[in-house]
């Protein structure tokens, strides 16, 4: 095949000296090539178009056509050529290939779907879609993209699921970051989002439909099964994936906790949102700017279901999520409150008259390792888990320790020590309560707890002794003879034996 120059030499020294053979000559090529584009031209033919030349699958064609269009381009070509062999085609299967893939252009090019450019408004559309993310301690995760239209702004948060807790905290989380909360939300047909179509009219899910409400935005979704239609979170799930999940091309390493996934996706998006995009050659951070006066405000408080579950607070300041006890503030007692997942971390929040608040954040734990933060509850000392308090329930009771602190002392001390009938000491002690006075037999109790002295008479002795005696204070221990160091003799029995 000539080139357009070398077919106007020929032509050019054809025309100069009207002959096949001296323009060969003069043109550099075979009289018969300078003979075929002679006739082309006088034919009124270009001189590129190849020729037209009979197939031996000529008498075929219609068949073929008719089997694409019957089977709307699906059809494939070994099925046909079986067909035509059938039918007394002596070609090969590689003739039959080619007049299928004709056959199919030519079906396609009257059906071939056409575009419009969209050219989206500032304030208008916001689209979110979900892409598989890298694997983090052996556990999948997913990857939230969302994509506000106009400004080419992206958010991509990373998940460990696509549950509707999660879509409506990733949402919030998405608003949050850009600062306004765009006129439509558009996204695929999740369960999340649509339950079912009913006549090809996709029902909402009413959650999804009360948090558009809550934010001023309408959640819309796209054709189902035509990822074309939103192109634009497409797009971002693809560059997300690209960077941040670990591959032979981007050679990144595994990430070995949530954390830094989440700190890696957030300097994905610093980095992309600072560099000039492709098509508006501008920076989507700064065309945020222009684009934020078109948006709406985002609610002080998020929609209560982007908070997670509810759980209510036990009487030991607790909840339990997932067989695990977490600790919460003990002023939340019997109170409600909303806990979620985020990443490797359980979020506990509140709302009060003040609005929605964080109250607790613990890392995730297995059944059976409750997380109990002490700061959730109030200072108390050791003593008040070991030591019991006199609380007296009979009158007797009630006036022992009437005699005052040495009362109770005694009663914990004789108590610990296993003291045996302790109700008639403490009788004992009324009566010389009511003999020497109150403060000489609370002194002596004290002294007697100190001492360790419980035994029958012990408390008469210390106050005969402090009676008289100069040092009131001082207690004579006595010495016991339930045991001694001293060795037996009854080893000596056997001497002389």
């Amino acid at each position: 095949m000539k080139d357009a120059g070398e077919v106007m030499n020929i032509l050019e020294a054809y025309d100069l000296v009207g002959s096949y053979r001296g323009a060969a000559e003069l043109a550099g090529c075979d009289h018969h090539t300078v003979k075929h584009y002679v006739e082309r031209r006088d034919a009124g033919l270009a001189s590129d178009a190849g020729l037209v030349r009979g197939s031996i699958i000529d008498p075929f064609r219609a068949k073929i056509e008719e089997w694409v269009d019957k089977s709307h381009g699906k059809i494939r070509a070994d099925v046909v050529h079986d067909k035509l062999v059938a039918m007394g085609f002596a070609g090969t299967d590689r003739t039959t290939r080619r007049a299928v893939r004709q056959a199919k252009g030519a079906y396609a090019a009257g059906r071939r779907r056409t575009y419009r450019p969209w050219i989206p408004e500032p304030g208008g559309w916001l689209q979110f879609d979900w892409g598989t993310g890298p694997t983090v301690a052996g556990r999948q995760t997913v990857l939230f993209c969302a994509w506000l239209a106009w400004s080419r702004f992206r958010v991509v948060i990373p998940c460990w699921d696509k549950t509707l807790p999660t879509v409506l905290a990733c949402l919030d989380e998405t608003f949050r970051r850009i600062g306004a909360v765009a006129t439509y939300t558009l996204t695929d047909n999740e369960k999340t989002v649509t339950t079912t179509h009913v006549a090809g009219v996709p029902v909402r899910h009413p959650d999804i439909v009360a948090a558009g409400r809550h934010y001023g935005t309408q959640v819309v979704t796209c054709v189902p099964a035509d990822p074309e239609s939103k192109g634009g979170s497409e797009a971002t799930v693809k560059i997300a994936k690209a960077d941040l999940v670990p591959t032979d091309a981007n050679l990144r390493e595994a990430y070995t906790t949530f954390a830094e996934l989440r700190a890696e996706t957030a300097l994905f998006c610093d980095q992309v949102n600072a560099r000039p995009h492709r098509e508006t050659r501008r920076p989507p951070v700064d065309m945020l700017a222009e684009e934020l006066i078109r948006l709406h405000p985002v609610p002080d408080d998020p929609y209560v279901a982007a908070l997670g579950e509810t759980r209510k607070v036990n009487r030991s300041s607790t909840i339990s999520w997932g067989g695990t006890r977490y600790s919460v503030p003990h002023t939340l007692v019997d109170a409600t409150v909303w806990v979620r997942i985020d990443g490797d971390e359980i979020i506990v929040t509140h709302q009060g008259r003040d609005g929605v608040a964080e109250v607790a954040r613990h890392a995730v734990a297995a059944p059976g390792n409750p997380q109990i933060d002490l700061s959730h509850y109030p200072p108390r000392s050791s003593s008040q888990i070991l030591d019991h308090r006199p609380r007296p329930r009979t009158p007797e009771e009630a006036v022992f320790l009437a005699i005052g602190p040495g009362a109770a002392a005694w009663l914990i001390k004789a108590a610990a020590a296993g003291t045996a009938r302790v109700n008639v000491k403490m009788a004992q002690a009324v009566e010389f309560a009511a003999l020497y006075g109150k403060d000489i037999v609370d002194a002596a109790l004290i002294a007697a707890a100190e001492a360790g002295r419980f035994a029958e008479g012990d408390l008469a002795s210390i106050l005969a002794h402090r009676s008289r005696t100069s040092d009131p204070d001082r207690v004579v221990v006595p010495i016991s003879q339930a045991h001694s160091l001293q060795t037996g003799t009854a080893r000596w029995k056997q001497v002389g034996r």
